[in-house]
């Protein structure tokens, strides 16, 4: 009988070791999913963020290239060229026949100073107007100004230390206007003044030396924005060509 009982209890022995050493490989696995899982995760951050720090240097790349083409010019506004109109012999001031915002055709009498009829020479766009009538008009003092809206630019103020250097006429221009909010418009640079804005000087503390700005001028078919109006303000970018 007691040889029995050893049996059984040798037999049981063994299962439980075996059950053991199961149990210990089962734990291992489960270690090693949990290292391999771990490890993969880990794999997939990293590329993940290689991804994001490539795609950020490609994106960083790109922006330095598109800025370092283009100039950007915060202050600029939509002009033509004033057309003042002015008796040859003084007087009295009469009568003013036009209002501002008037358009006028080519020899249109926009005013009577003495016995001369002042008239326009093209057709434009009445800008302003003297209204103190009975007052003496010296010969060649203005009456009335007026502008030729198909001379409308874009004239950009540009100081001469911030790429002024790099623009060349025919640069493709592309513009805002700041009543019509983010609306893209575009055009060429047409002029570059000669000679600075020397009314206005802008100066550098860093040294006291002026920077001086100069004139650019922007032209844009008329004809395809009807809504840009002489006074309005802009923003530009001017695209370098070369």
């Amino acid at each position: 009988m007691k040889h029995g009982s050893e049996t059984n209890a040798e037999v049981l022995a063994e299962e439980k070791e075996i059950l053991s050493e199961i149990k210990k490989e089962e734990s291992l696995v489960r270690q090693e999913g949990v290292a391999i899982k771990r490890m993969e995760r880990n794999m997939l951050v990293f590329m993940i963020l290689g991804l994001v720090l490539a795609v950020g240097a490609i994106g960083g790349g790109i922006y330095w290239y598109i800025t370092s083409q283009r100039i950007y010019v915060d202050m600029a506004y939509v002009q033509a060229p004033l057309i003042n109109l002015s008796p040859v012999h003084g007087g009295t001031l009469q009568d003013v026949m036009v209002n501002i915002g008037d358009t006028v055709a080519a020899n249109t009498v926009v005013a009577q100073v003495g016995n001369e009829l002042v008239k326009t020479n093209i057709a434009g766009l009445i800008v302003n107007t003297n209204t103190q009538l009975g007052t003496i008009i010296n010969p060649g003092q203005t009456v009335v100004t007026m502008i030729d809206p198909t001379q409308l630019r874009v004239v950009g103020q540009v100081d001469e230390n911030k790429g002024l250097s790099a623009i060349r006429v025919g640069d493709p221009v592309v513009f805002t206007v700041d009543a019509f909010g983010s609306k893209e418009y575009h055009g060429i640079v047409d002029e570059i003044s000669p000679t600075s804005r020397q009314s206005d000087v802008v100066f550098n503390i860093s040294d006291q030396r002026p920077v001086e700005q100069f004139d650019v001028k922007v032209r844009y078919d008329v004809r395809a924005y009807p809504e840009l109006k002489n006074g309005m303000s802009a923003k530009l970018w001017i695209y370098k060509s070369s």
